[in-house]
């Protein structure tokens, strides 16, 4: 069990063998330890009270307690005192008292929550270990001519990949040749296959869905889009959020507080009566006292709750961020391509007498050839024909003017180019939630063209289910209000901002929060100061997008919307779950207290609700895992086996209140005879102002264990 102080260094090797080898509840070495012991104990009762069966006892005593001695003593070494310093206390003490089968039992029960809490860790962090089973065994490359087949350490970047139907991406890369159909199910949490052919990306575990593809790398299998993921979730699930800390202020004075506490009752105890009694019973109160559940209650709910997030394409960043998003009540959403698909099209174009669609397109797209706005990508693709005009200039802010066949021509919006007899057409397309822009050909207008960035279809549905969480929304967006107010009254949204800056989002959100905890969602770039200024940034469609994903907080991997509602669902949940955890540790520890020191409870009885407790938390722990999938959305494929990718554990356990878990390398693919390719998670010690480590202890700062390199091969 996690010590409140630091965990156990030198077992590091133990460690990852639970990491790597526990796929069942019988594999987990403290809990055959804690079998083995407690078989014996049943020897030593059929015995009796003879002097083998005390030696039966004391021999299950020996063997249980090997499970946290050995690093109790690691931890006093470097002056450090923790849970496992209490239990080391009371199991000698009560073995000096004669107590040897009580001994013996707390032993056995405290391996066995060990050994639950080490099979926990195991099982929540097999989602990652789902995506890391999306890197194929192996590549098939052209090379010099012919096809090879590489392990994807191998590829480099320029490389020619070939991707067969059915068979899975093992790093990112630009199409070259070929079309077929992209399912990301696994790592964006959408079922809905993507069309994509030459100059379209390439990530890494898409499963190509129709014919063959050939695609050039441009990131190696280290340093691809999955690997990103891995990266950030395996960070996330160590980083502590504001209630772990919590749980660390009231952990780490506890300890010393207790062995005064224990130490003032032998004390106390012995003036006023009998000495052995008293002694009996401040061992009591170690056990009792001791923050066993309260060290372990939110790091284990912030893995289970990550890693079941992680499965379901959204990447939260840390226990913080989990914690901050369970407690949003507004939710402020950016519209183009949030709301919207990002893809503005041409829907309608009106034209004067004697002027064609095609003709007005062409002179639209003759103006808007050399530009790379939405807006002019659009009229291009609508166009037939583009026959690039002469002197063209911008006028910011309004729109575009040139020659084309020495004929003088204007685009752009309403007010800067008059309607005249288009006026009332023009408000009807305004109405309807377009942006247009209109024609002018020599002075004369002779046409108007809507663009509209059309909703995306689940939005609707998603706001519908945030305002079923008492949740309330509002849109922000660069559009005029107009348009803004026809797509808003579509979707569902009541407050809508318009016609904002970057900047004007970013400082609207205070007054729009009112108090409140708000969430901004955008795209990760245009709307950066606000995602930073908001209590909690979403990114949405960050998949392969760099910057979205480092500047949120959350990166909704998919462009789905419904993963909105749903990761904050789940966020509550989880919420719900630590706080539940942290209330249960808590009353456990205020209950069994007085009732230890006063002669009321045991040392059995003591150590037998305590474990319990233990392995309540765990339990109510795990429940944080639960998440409900997007209709249609399949299920992420589960690993059976050895991997392709290995990632070392963090040196340190979970629910440590003193030591931030040491850097872990991340190996992918690894196999016999080739070197490994690590990435290193760059997860830093907490550090104060000054430079100086923020609690740290002696036992952070030993040399980093050597990596362990698990020669695997896929399944």
């Amino acid at each position: 069990m996690a010590d409140a102080c630091c965990g156990p260094d030198p077992s590091a090797q133990d460690a990852t063998e639970v990491h790597e080898s526990e796929q069942r509840l019988w594999h987990v070495r403290d809990l055959q330890i804690a079998a083995a012991a407690a078989l014996l104990l049943a020897i030593s009762w059929l015995i009796g009270r003879t002097a083998a069966g005390t030696a039966v006892a004391l021999v299950a005593a020996i063997i249980a307690a090997s499970t946290f001695v050995p690093n109790t003593a690691v931890n006093l070494r470097h002056g450090r005192i923790g849970v496992g310093t209490l239990m080391t206390i009371a199991a000698i003490g009560a073995i000096a008292l004669g107590q040897i089968n009580e001994a013996a039992m707390l032993g056995i029960l405290f391996s066995v929550a060990e050994g639950l809490e080490h099979y926990a860790v195991t099982k929540t962090r097999r989602g990652l270990r789902a995506l890391l089973a999306l890197v194929p065994p192996t590549v098939s490359v052209l090379r010099g001519g012919r096809e090879v087949t590489i392990e994807p350490d191998e590829l480099t970047v320029g490389d020619r990949m070939l991707v067969p139907p059915g068979e899975r991406a093992a790093t990112d890369g630009t199409i070259a040749a070929g079309t077929t159909s992209l399912d990301l199910s696994a790592i964006t949490g959408e079922s809905v296959p993507v069309e994509a052919g030459p100059g379209d990306q390439l990530h890494a575990g898409a499963i190509n869905g129709g014919g063959a593809i050939e695609v050039d790398v441009t990131a190696r299998a280290s340093d691809s889009s999955l690997a990103r993921i891995v990266h950030i979730v395996e960070e996330a699930q160590d980083r502590k959020g504001s209630g772990q800390r919590l749980a660390d202020r009231i952990a780490r004075p506890l300890v010393p507080a207790i062995m005064v506490l224990a130490a003032l009752v032998a004390g106390m105890g012995t003036l006023l009566g009998d000495p052995m009694l008293w002694i009996e019973r401040a061992l009591v109160v170690l056990v009792a006292a001791s923050p066993c559940a309260l060290a372990i209650s939110v790091p284990l709910s912030v893995v289970a709750a990550i890693g079941a997030a992680s499965r379901n394409g959204a990447l939260v960043k840390g226990g913080a961020a989990l914690e901050e998003l369970g407690r949003i009540t507004v939710v402020a959403l950016d519209k183009t391509g949030t709301l919207t698909a990002g893809a503005p099209e041409v829907i309608d174009v009106v034209t004067t007498p004697g002027t064609t669609r095609e003709q007005a397109l062409s002179a639209a797209a003759a103006l808007e050839s050399r530009s790379e706005h939405p807006l002019a990508r659009a009229i291009l693709d609508a166009a037939e024909t583009v026959d690039p005009a002469d002197d063209v200039t911008a006028v910011a802010g309004h729109g575009l003017h040139g020659t084309h066949r020495g004929v003088v021509l204007r685009l752009g919006k309403p007010g800067w180019v008059e309607p005249g007899a288009l006026a009332a057409d023009v408000d009807r397309l305004q109405r309807e939630g377009a942006t247009v822009v209109l024609i002018e050909r020599g002075g004369v207008v002779v046409a108007a063209i809507a663009v509209r960035d059309q909703l995306r279809p689940e939005a609707p549905e998603a706001i519908r289910q945030l305002t079923a969480l008492g949740i309330e929304t509002a849109m922000l967006t660069g559009d005029n209000h107009r348009t803004a107010q026809a797509l808003a009254g579509q979707v569902g949204i009541g407050i809508v901002h318009a016609e904002l800056l970057p900047e004007d989002k970013a400082r609207l959100l205070p007054d729009i929060a009112r108090g409140r905890h708000i969430a901004m969602v955008g795209d990760g770039v245009n709307d950066a100061p606000a995602l930073a200024t908001a209590n909690i940034g979403i990114a949405m469609g960050a998949m392969g997008t760099d910057v979205a994903i480092e500047t949120a907080d959350i990166a909704l991997m998919g462009e789905d919307l419904r993963h909105l509602p749903q990761v904050l669902t789940h966020a509550r949940h989880a919420r719900a779950v630590m706080l539940q955890n942290i209330g249960l540790s808590l009353a456990i520890i205020g209950v069994l207290i007085p009732l230890a020191a006063t002669g009321v409870l045991g040392l059995a009885t003591v150590v037998f609700v305590h474990e319990f407790a233990e392995v309540l938390v765990i339990a109510n722990a795990i429940r944080a895992a639960r998440t409900t999938p997007l209709p249609g959305q399949p299920e992420i494929p589960r690993t059976t086996g050895q991997l392709n990718v290995s990632i070392a554990p963090p040196r340190h356990d979970l629910g440590d209140a003193c030591c931030t878990p040491a850097p872990a390398p991340l190996t992918l693919n690894k196999r016999e005879g080739t070197p490994p390719t690590m990435l290193t998670l760059t997860t830093p010690h907490p550090t104060k102002a000054d430079g100086e480590s923020d609690g740290g202890c002696s036992c952070c700062e030993t040399a980093d264990p050597e990596p362990i390199e698990t020669h695997q091969r896929g399944t």
